[in-house]
């Protein structure tokens, strides 16, 4: 029972922290050390609440997916034929080229990200470094829409672009720095509106979730997947899809600042409590 309990927490905090910009592996390191036998404290655990956050995506966005699929195709060709890309094309091929740095840096680094990342103290640092980071980009751009007098953003995005939002989700690779936080960053520094941003961090996400969550999940073997797990995957999922709509919605009109002001009394928590 104790187990169910633990995952089904830990679930409650990978759904509610994986879409935020707070970072949900700093928040799962951070819940196993204070949880401790209460919940799976492996990264098998943590692939497969990587894996269902990723499925609620994948639903929600399923008729995004399917145009960007198509559009993936045509922009192929059209790149062939220097022929200028729709909307939906350009958005397919930055997603591919925003892809690479982290496949790249994640073959990299795994093996540090799985053992020397992994100390509390470490992802209240990187917790603050990272709201710095977004404080600083969400008044850059606040200052640069208030300079043109516009919301609209990007109308195509560009290689260079998704290259650009591509190297900030790599960053995410140490834990506390948060995935969809950077690439959000990334999004709004290239031109993109905070929601517009978001919403490409969600679909950029994919892949890479995906394959990490399959990779580890497969490696581990399903059968060692313990009903509790289960259970906990499925906490994440549904809170993870109340999630999505809500963090689109929010940043329709607000400021990254509510989520940097709690990195920072978060990061202080860890620090003189842990």
């Amino acid at each position: 029972m104790n187990s169910f309990i633990g995952n089904s927490i830990l679930g409650l905090i990978q759904g509610l922290t994986e879409l935020l910009p707070v970072s949900s592996s700093g928040h799962l390191v951070v819940a196993h050390s204070i949880i401790g036998s209460l919940g799976s404290a492996d990264l098998t655990f943590d692939a497969l609440l990587h894996f269902a956050t990723t499925l609620a995506i994948l639903l929600y966005f399923r008729r995004d997916i399917w145009r960007l699929t198509k559009a993936l195709a045509r922009a192929v060709k059209k790149i062939y034929t220097k022929t200028t890309l729709e909307k939906y094309e350009a958005m397919a091929i930055a997603i591919v080229v925003a892809t690479i740095p982290a496949v790249i840096f994640g073959l990299l680094l795994e093996h540090s990200m799985s053992t020397l990342f992994r100390s509390p103290h470490l992802v209240a640092g990187v917790l603050i470094v990272g709201s710095i980071i977004m404080f600083v980009a969400d008044k850059k751009y606040a200052k640069q829409t208030q300079s043109d007098n516009t919301e609209e953003g990007h109308k195509n995005m560009t290689l260079k672009d998704g290259l650009i939002v591509g190297l900030f989700q790599s960053l995410a690779l140490v834990p506390g720095m948060s995935r969809s936080g950077m690439s959000i960053v990334g999004g709004m520094l290239v031109g993109l509106t905070r929601a517009e941003a978001a919403r490409f961090a969600f679909l950029l996400g994919i892949p890479i979730l995906l394959g990490a969550g399959s990779k580890k999940i497969l490696e581990a073997g399903v059968a060692n997947i313990t009903p509790s797990m289960w259970v906990g995957a499925f906490v994440a999922f549904v809170v993870a899809m109340a999630v999505i709509h809500f963090l689109l919605e929010f940043l329709k009109k607000n400021t990254l600042l509510v989520f940097v002001i709690y990195r920072v009394v978060l990061a202080a928590a860890i620090l003189l409590l842990i």
